[in-house]
């Protein structure tokens, strides 16, 4: 019997999440919130014949409580989208009070739920939500996640692409660590599943990962951002969490994570960036109780060294923005 719930589910990521998730035989229950429309997604998901019934609240009534109570994982996609020239550092400014208040109310009702952020800026809201755990004095760092699985899920697409084997899409791997923003995302195409022919342009293929969104910002000319594709990476990594959640062992997926989850792996990939990060993404193994192992970077070339590198100054630029919004005494109370 599980329970997920999404925070944010009538919206452009939250409606085919919502889906998706309706459709996993893993879920047996699905909470749907949202400032507007959420009955009606319900409802309207609630046709499909599949296991997980479904309940869709509004803010009246306690409905983010009554959303929230029970629940096994959470995913938040909840927030503006991405526009035009607008980078995911300006989605801060709105995104982060949303997110601030979802997580007060995690805390409140499903304070030991499996959290997944989506909401952008990933490298700032997964701390926002963490701080607000803390002070809650519920934080969790092995149940708190960074939903970074688009970049993968991109940089597979992207490679299978380029050997020219698109059935091959699904079967690709390629590890990507960081953060989930421009140059915090750097993709380890030398640990790649499917090994890439020397003709390619690396450092194109890096840039084409890191600003994967962008192509879709443009092309959706004003209307959006990548909702449909985040949407499926979001129900990917959620998919992961459940499966381990349920006792699958050996599953593997990079997530943005606070590194004391575990404290040994930790030490070991801070040592191994060269920073004192508290959050970073890398390859973490999932179990019942959420993050088992944090894994290092393992072999790299020296260019995919420097890419870390340089990605490492922006990273904690981030995760600092996220932590201060919370500690900021102007901001309102909790």
């Amino acid at each position: 019997m599980v329970k997920a719930v999404v925070l944010g589910a009538s919206g452009g990521i939250g409606q085919p999440l919502s889906l998706l998730l309706k459709t996993s035989p893993l879920i047996t229950e699905l909470g749907l919130y949202d400032i507007v429309n959420t009955p009606g997604v319900a409802a309207d998901l609630a046709h499909i014949a599949t296991t997980a019934k479904v309940e869709g609240y509004l803010p009246p009534n306690d409905g983010l409580k009554k959303t929230l109570t029970g629940a096994d994982i959470v995913v938040i996609p909840a927030g503006v989208p991405r526009k035009p020239g607008m980078t995911r550092d300006d989605l801060f400014k709105i995104n982060a009070g949303i997110v601030r208040d979802l997580a007060t109310g995690i805390a409140e009702h499903a304070p030991k739920a499996f959290v997944l952020v989506i909401s952008n800026p990933v490298n700032s809201t997964v701390p926002i939500v963490a701080e607000v755990l803390k002070k809650k004095g519920v934080f969790n760092p092995k149940r708190l996640f960074g939903v970074t699985t688009l970049d993968v899920v991109r940089a597979s697409t992207f490679v299978s692409e380029l050997i020219n084997d698109r059935s091959a899409a699904s079967k690709v791997v390629v590890p990507v660590v960081g953060g989930h923003s421009g140059v915090t995302i750097v993709p380890l195409l030398s640990q790649s599943s499917h090994p890439l022919p020397a003709s390619v342009d690396i450092p194109a293929l890096v840039k084409r990962i890191q600003y994967g969104g962008d192509e879709v910002v443009k092309a959706k000319d004003g209307a959006g951002s990548a909702t449909l594709s985040m949407a499926y990476a979001g129900a990917e990594f959620a998919s992961k969490v459940i499966r381990a959640l349920n006792g699958e062992k050996g599953i593997v997926a990079p997530t943005f994570v606070n590194l004391e989850a575990d404290k040994e792996g930790g030490a070991a990939l801070r040592k191994d960036i060269g920073a004192d990060l508290e959050f970073f993404s890398s390859n973490v193994e999932l179990g019942a109780e959420g993050v088992v192992k944090i894994h290092t970077l393992g072999k790299i070339t020296d260019a995919e060294r420097e890419l870390v590198k340089a990605a490492i100054p922006e990273l904690g630029i981030n995760i600092t923005t996220g932590v201060n919004f919370i500690g900021d005494a102007n901001k309102p109370a909790l």
